[in-house]
């Protein structure tokens, strides 16, 4: 299978290039990801422990879903691509927000979504180690005692979703 290539941007979010995924992440080059929060109209948040094959962050909870935009994608394009094959998702999703690329955020631009449902997903096995839906007070409890078991983006997302959640 060949190498994923992204679109490598300036600190604007403007494509300025091309890049395989390794030169991307070994360089620190700014790209751009999607993440969705998937709840259950009771407000649970189903929370992904990444499958321990995962080049960054193995073995680490993070979003629903989430994955980069591939090179001449769009954000929404590549949100409903990821929830669709990281969970066999296909169901409409809302933005939310987007996020500037740094340190916390693994250098990638985020576009954040979120979609409330009943439906079970079917986690893809080769991604998804496991899946549970929590309460958000119990994830942010989780975060604060253990914020390595966390992904770095994920924990900057879900204190903006905790804080926009109480303020909409």
């Amino acid at each position: 299978m060949s190498e994923e290539i992204f679109d490598v941007v300036d600190w604007r979010d403007q494509v300025v290039g091309q890049a395989p995924r390794s030169v991307v992440h070994a360089q620190n080059l700014l790209h751009r990801a999607v993440s969705i929060f998937v709840l259950k109209p009771d407000g649970r948040m189903l929370l992904q422990l990444r499958s321990d094959s995962k080049d960054q962050y193995p073995g680490c909870f993070t979003s629903s879903a989430s994955g980069h935009v591939d090179a001449g994608e769009a954000y929404e394009t590549a949100a409903i691509r990821e929830l669709r094959e990281e969970l066999s998702l296909e169901l409409p999703i809302e933005y939310l927000a987007k996020f500037p690329a740094g340190p916390d955020t693994a250098f990638e631009f985020t576009a954040l979504y979120q979609l409330v449902t009943d439906v079970e997903p079917a986690p893809d096995p080769g991604e998804i180690a496991s899946i549970e839906f929590l309460p958000l007070d119990e994830i942010a409890l989780m975060i604060e005692q253990f914020p390595e078991q966390f992904t770095p983006p994920f924990r900057v997302m879900f204190h903006w979703f905790r804080e926009f959640r109480r303020t909409s």
